[in-house]
Parts: C-alpha cells; structure tokens; sequence
C-alpha cells in the first residue's frame, strides 16, 4: 500500500450521521476499486448511533427498543458517537489478501497511538480491538472499589446480562472493577480486495451508551476512554493528527506482493470476525 489519503468529514456540530458516512464510504470503495483514487481513510464522529455487525444476536441489542442500524461489517454490536473517533480506512489490500493482517495493523497503529498519548494498551488473544487490561481475577475484590459480592457473574457466564444485573455492572464502569475494559473496536469488510468499515477510538465519549447493549457481545469486559484512563481531558483534535501519522506508518509498512504468472486471484473473505 502507497500513501493514504486522509479526509476529515466531519467532527463536533459538524458531526456525520451514520447512513451519509456509509454512502460515502460506498461511493469511496467503487473509486478505490476502479483505482480512480488512492488508499483513503475517512475520519468523523456520529451522533448517537448504535449499528450491529452480521453476527449480532438478538440477546445484545438494547431492551428498550432503541433503534440500531445493520450493517454488512464483521462482528456485533456497538455504539457510535461524540467523543469517539470513527476510521474507515478504504484500502486495496496487498496481495495475497490477508484479513486477519489487516486487522492486525489497524490495531497495531492505534496501539503506537494511545502509547504516543501516554496510555499503554494492547491486544488480548480472541478478541479483536485495542484493550487496557485490568487486574488478574485473583486480585480483583481485593483492590478496592466497587463492592461485588454475591457476583451474579460466579454463575452460568452465558445467562448474564449486564443490563439487568444494575450500574456496578455496567460496562462503562469496568475500570472501577479492575477489568479488561476495550479502548478501541474494529469491524471490516472487503469486497474485492479492497476494505470498507474500520475502527472507533473512545476519546472523550459518554461511555454509559455502552450500557444499553452487549458491546461487542462480550459480558465479562467493558469499555474504557482515553480521557478516563489518563486522568485528563483528551480531544478528538489531539488525537487526531497522532493516529493519522501512527496509520501512515504501519500501512505503508504492508508491501503488496506481485501475484505469481497464471495463478487465479484469491478470494477475500467477506468480513473479518470484529466488530466496530
């Protein structure tokens, strides 16, 4: 992959509602596909949105009825909105095309990022995404906080749901429980070599969103933001030029591979099993 483009569409009051950004990241894809443009990444914020990946389950999606958006990315549900940065990065992916890489960079960039800012984060095995690790589960009740007793949690972990079992629960409050806590979701798709979807970094959000759903279909982790992790306020227009340079790096670190003479094109899976 060459340099990547970035197109900052909108922040702040400036903020771009979900169905526009998709059609523009449609409408981006078809010029990336017939090389009309260069590998583009889309940078935004939402209003409020919850949008749910192709492997949603019923079971994740909010109680009260609050209406979601389904969409063609891999993955499951999530929530979308101020405070949070939005990347669809539209890309041709190096041959042979390879998912999972993509995923990969994208978090390894974001990783760089949030060390840049001062927040130490990592991958954790089976889960896609940026995390801040909490406490070993030995440790936990003994760090203070939040008081668990009687965990409803200590029982069958499938038949929990966080929205029933009260605040202290919740997924916007793992950091008081000393929990693995996700900074940052990835959801992709590709349709003939070339990515749609991305990644969503939690700034400054009003992680209680979160709340209202399963995030990501995982009920033993939460959700965490950079401005709650570091102790300070932290804006979109101080991150945004950090994850810019942080992509430029590792994208172009992904060097396409000339396809051997006569061998039949690959073909690409339709979306990599992560949610944004």
């Amino acid at each position: 992959m060459g340099d990547v483009q970035f197109v900052r569409l909108g922040f702040g009051a400036d903020a771009v509602e979900y169905q526009r950004a998709w059609d523009e990241q449609r409408r981006v894809h078809a010029a990336r596909l017939a090389d009309e443009i260069p590998d583009t990444c889309l940078l935004l914020e939402h209003p409020p949105v919850y949008t749910a990946g192709r492997r949603t389950e019923e079971s994740e999606r909010p109680l009260d009825g609050t209406p979601v958006i389904d969409v063609d990315r891999g993955g499951k549900i999530t929530w979308h909105g101020p405070g949070q940065l939005v990347g669809y990065p539209i890309l041709k992916l190096p041959r042979p095309v390879d998912v999972v890489a993509h995923v990969r960079r994208l978090e390894e960039a974001l990783i760089r990022a949030c060390a840049e800012l001062g927040l130490a984060t990592t991958r954790v095995e089976g889960r896609s995404g940026v995390w801040v690790l909490g406490a070993p589960k030995e440790e936990r009740t003994a760090l203070g906080g939040l008081s668990l007793d009687l965990d409803p949690r200590l029982g069958d972990g499938d038949a929990f749901d966080p929205r029933l079992a009260g605040p202290q629960y919740a997924p916007s409050n793992a950091g008081q429980r000393h929990e693995d806590r996700k900074l940052a979701a990835i959801g992709i798709r590709v349709a003939k070599g070339v990515t749609m979807h991305g990644f969503s970094l939690n700034v400054n959000p009003d992680n209680t969103w979160f709340d209202r759903i399963v995030p990501c279909g995982i009920r033993d982790a939460g959700v965490a933001s950079l401005s709650q992790e570091l102790g300070r306020e932290v804006t979109i227009a101080e991150v945004l030029p950090v994850v810019e340079r942080h992509l430029t790096e590792v994208l172009g670190e992904a060097l396409p591979l000339p396809r051997q003479p006569g061998a039949a094109p690959s073909a690409p899976p339709a979306a990599e099993p992560a949610t944004a």
